[in-house]
């Protein structure tokens, strides 16, 4: 399997490329980002990429994949609608519709979150853009999308958030995160699991469309 990553330098992203790049079945990943990902593998190469808005210089460099594992995203603090709806759809479809175009057999996996609004009128800002989103991806052509939703992550094997109120969270509530992942494993995950469950996706096909925490943790435990 050759896999796509866009993201690969965030928090979740650093999971998904290193369950890639150590799973046997995968033969190849690229990563998309506008910096390099860090990482040195025999199985990555870097597709380093300035313009997320238009991906034609690119194109030639995007095919030949049966997976896209799309991880980029921002938290919506600090952000108005539009500057969010920017980062968050426009960024997303520009890629999945090239990706569409180049490669419809493609498996097309999108990290939204806990709570994304599918009916795209809720009061909340960024739950109406990740459904709109969530909903616009799944009327493109692709072989099989797949939106997850996981609701607390738990970073591991190295992965960290570019954020930094993010990091000191993280740190300040390690420990009780340690115990609250053991008291309810449904609805914590941690970054290699997200990332395993995206390659299971991607060779078995989605069980749903769209999957919360829980259901995520159920395709985990089905192949352990």
């Amino acid at each position: 399997m050759n896999v796509l990553v866009f993201g690969a330098t965030g928090m979740i992203g650093q999971g998904v490329l290193r369950e890639c790049l150590l799973d046997p079945g995968v033969q190849s990943v690229a990563a998309v980002g506008r910096a390099p990902s860090g990482r040195l593998h025999p199985k990555l190469r870097e597709i380093l990429h300035g313009n997320f808005t238009d991906f034609a210089a690119i194109e030639s460099r995007l095919t030949g994949f049966d997976a896209c594992f799309f991880c980029l995203g921002v938290s919506s603090a600090g952000l108005n609608e539009e500057q969010y709806t920017r980062i968050t759809y426009d960024i997303t479809l520009g890629a999945a519709e090239t990706l569409a175009r180049l490669s419809p057999a493609m498996t097309f996996i999108y990290i939204s979150g806990q709570g994304a609004d599918g009916t795209e009128h809720g009061r909340v800002m960024w739950a109406r853009i990740k459904g709109r989103t969530e909903n616009a991806l799944l009327r493109l052509p692709f072989k099989t999308v797949c939106s997850f939703r996981p609701g607390v992550i738990v970073p591991r094997y190295g992965a960290r958030s570019r954020t930094g109120w993010y990091r000191a969270l993280y740190t300040a509530t390690r420990p009780l995160l340690s115990i609250l992942r053991r008291a309810l494993p449904n609805q914590i995950l941690a970054t290699d699991e997200i990332g395993r469950a995206m390659l299971l996706v991607a060779r078995n096909g989605a069980p749903e469309p769209i999957l919360e925490s829980r259901d995520i943790r159920e395709l985990l435990n089905r192949h352990k």
